[in-house]
């Protein structure tokens, strides 16, 4: 068989790439494979190069670990204060356990307490003022101070010592003393008029009581009349009222008619209310036995409104709440306690002289109120009701002479002390004093101008 260049010379050229071809890939995959190999020992312990060394990641201590070794301050709970307000029928202890004090603490702080303030003289309305500190644990509300009003002077504070326990101590409270003016004409009534130009209720109330001897509110005072009223008080350091008592001097003008009151000490150590000519303001009688009353019946004859016929009405009826207290119009002796007929609950009582009164319809009569019982002036000695011919609450009120009842209305009371010798002097010296007094007050005093 002859040569034939063309044909075998191809195959022998594709078989030499065949191999080179297969060759090739052989090295690559080696090559491959070395550098796996590298990069796994490399990772499993020999170094990586690198242009820069990587620092190890860094392991994050707890803060509570990190405190107790001092590198951080540890954050306690900042003081607090609470103000509670007292609710009727609250104790300290049933506060403080309501704020989360503990019970053996609350019983402590009471305790201590005790040294200077009776818990059970707490009223409602009052305000105590707790502060709390951190606990042991840098947590709050653990009782550091507690503050509770005694007067309008003082307090008294409970505190924590250093060793824990409880310690109490009395806080005088910074004020001042200074005489407050009122005064102007009587608008709708008296007491509304002294309240609006900002006098205590008190204040005026306590005016009220001490001209009912001689004035009847409800006839008596009239359009044009007029008041004035000089009394003590106590403020602040930032002009707050605290307290406000003693009444000094009060004046009426009704009907033209001028009433002037002066506030005195006697050298037995009464103190009482005398007119200009030192004569006591306290009559030995009452003129109103309730407070708050209005006549709603008079002396005289009327309609029963339970009989339906004309009869005798004699007393007078005032008609106040159910309840209100009623009290004896003077000094006296208990005649009759109980029940008596139409009357209902009924309590008569002598006074000196001839004269007596009764109360009747009332709701109950005072314990131990009994006959033979003496009674002072002012003493309460029953409450206000309906039993017996009532048609609702009301105080029938009657005024005996000598056995007969009389129109209370109608009687001029005897005065009670009046002032002589060297009382009688002292008295006009305060007089003189107390009008310089209401010509000096300045302005700013004046709380009818405000």
């Amino acid at each position: 068989m002859g040569f034939e260049p063309g044909r075998h010379s191809g195959k022998v050229f594709r078989a030499a790439s065949v191999s080179r071809m297969r060759m090739a890939a052989f090295l690559g995959l080696a090559g491959l494979g070395a550098l796996i190999a590298l990069g796994f020992l490399g990772t499993a312990g020999f170094p990586r190069l690198s242009p820069r060394s990587e620092a190890p990641a860094a392991v994050e201590t707890p803060p509570e670990e990190r405190a107790a070794e001092g590198t951080i301050p540890v954050t306690q709970a900042e003081p607090t204060e609470r103000t509670i307000r007292v609710g009727s029928g609250d104790t300290i202890i049933d506060l403080l356990l309501s704020t989360g004090v503990p019970r053996n603490e609350a019983h402590d702080a009471v305790a201590a307490l005790r040294k200077h303030f009776n818990p059970r003289q707490l009223k409602s309305g009052q305000e105590l003022v707790v502060k709390f500190g951190p606990g042991d644990d840098g947590g709050g509300d653990r009782l550091e101070r507690m503050i509770v009003p005694v007067t309008f002077r003082q307090d008294v504070a409970v505190e924590r010592a250093g060793n824990g326990d409880f310690v109490s101590s009395t806080v005088d409270k910074p004020v001042k003393e200074q005489a407050a003016y009122a005064g102007g004409p009587i608008e709708s009534s008296l007491y509304e008029t002294g309240v609006a130009q900002n006098v205590p209720a008190a204040m005026m109330a306590e005016m009220i009581r001490l001209y009912s001897y001689d004035v009847d509110f409800q006839r008596d005072v009239k359009e044009g009349d007029s008041f004035e009223l000089l009394y003590q008080q106590y403020i602040d350091e930032q002009g707050q009222l605290l307290h406000a008592e003693t009444i000094r001097y009060a004046e009426l003008v009704l009907s033209g008619k001028r009433i002037r009151l002066f506030r005195f000490t006697t050298r037995n150590g009464d103190v009482e209310y005398f007119n200009e000519k030192g004569e006591s303001v306290k009559k030995a009688l009452l003129r109103t036995p309730v407070d708050g009353a209005r006549i709603s019946s008079k002396f005289g004859s009327r309609l029963h409104p339970i009989l339906g016929y004309t009869t005798m009405h004699r007393g007078i009826d005032f008609a106040v709440p159910g309840g209100t207290p009623i009290m004896a119009a003077g000094n006296g002796t208990v005649e009759m306690a109980g029940t008596n007929g139409g009357y209902g609950r009924y309590v008569r009582i002598k006074h000196t002289g001839v004269f007596s009164t009764a109360y009747a319809h009332m709701s109950s009569i005072a314990k131990g109120l009994r006959k033979g019982a003496k009674v002072r002036q002012g003493q309460v000695i029953g409450y206000v009701g309906s039993s017996g011919l009532a048609t609702g609450p009301h105080l029938h009120y009657e005024l005996l002479s000598g056995g007969s009842q009389i129109n209370p209305l109608s009687v001029k009371m005897p005065s009670g002390q009046k002032l002589d010798g060297k009382d009688l002097a002292r008295f006009r010296e305060t007089v003189a004093m107390i009008e310089r007094e209401l010509k000096a007050l300045p302005p700013e005093r004046r709380l009818a101008q405000n």
